[in-house]
């Protein structure tokens, strides 16, 4: 993905050369599986891998940005979470993504606001992304997503019908009933989805 590399002694100085820059300069190669192998060493590094990744954030280049929150997606979550909300608002798209997805794998209450917004994007990809991080979430996400449910525009309302549709709280069940009466066939989808996992699709029914 990385188009070329960077240059490891701007980047990082300040950090112990010799191996760690024999593993940054395979971070940062332009080849993906190179930079793949690195970034879970990256990650295996625990908490300090941050400060090795934190200035990558701020690379000019987003190949760059995209590995770092890659390997983000590896690093104990109570570190890395706010480092991948931040990415949550990269200029480039597809770091964005990255960081929604990883989100999905670090599911953090913290995210919740800024995967809300993140849903609400006109980038298709990265709002599908966002509803999956905050269905990971799980419970903590609920009231957030009833509020999109009950308040959104038809493209996030969507997706958070299906957020809730597989977090299965009982919360959600009058909200999803009443999506039932709407003239929507992919709602009604997600609606029914998300009240059989509940067990109440065959006890509640319209006439």
């Amino acid at each position: 993905m990385m188009k070329h590399p960077l240059k490891v002694s701007e980047t990082f100085r300040g950090f112990p050369r010799g191996n760690m820059d024999d593993l940054l300069v395979e971070f940062t190669s332009g080849n993906d599986e190179r930079a793949e192998r690195a970034a879970w060493r990256l990650a295996g590094l625990g908490e300090a891998a941050l400060d090795i990744l934190r200035p990558l954030l701020a690379a000019p280049e987003a190949d760059a940005r995209w590995w770092a929150v890659r390997a983000l997606a590896e690093v104990p979550r109570e570190s890395a979470v706010p480092l991948l909300i931040q990415a949550l608002e990269d200029e480039d798209a597809t770091v964005r993504q990255c960081a929604a997805l990883s989100l999905s794998r670090q599911p953090d209450e913290r995210a919740i606001p800024a995967l809300i917004e993140a849903m609400s994007s006109k980038d298709a990809l990265l709002a599908r992304l966002a509803a999956n991080a905050l269905a990971s979430v799980g419970a903590a996400a609920v009231p957030a997503l009833l509020e999109v449910l009950e308040r959104g525009k038809q493209p996030v309302r969507l997706e958070a019908a299906r957020a809730l549709a597989h977090i299965g709280d009982n919360r959600s069940i009058p909200a999803l009933f009443k999506a039932l009466d709407e003239d929507s066939a992919l709602m009604d989808y997600w609606a029914n989805e998300g009240l059989e996992r509940m067990g109440v699709g065959m006890v509640f029914f319209k006439p």
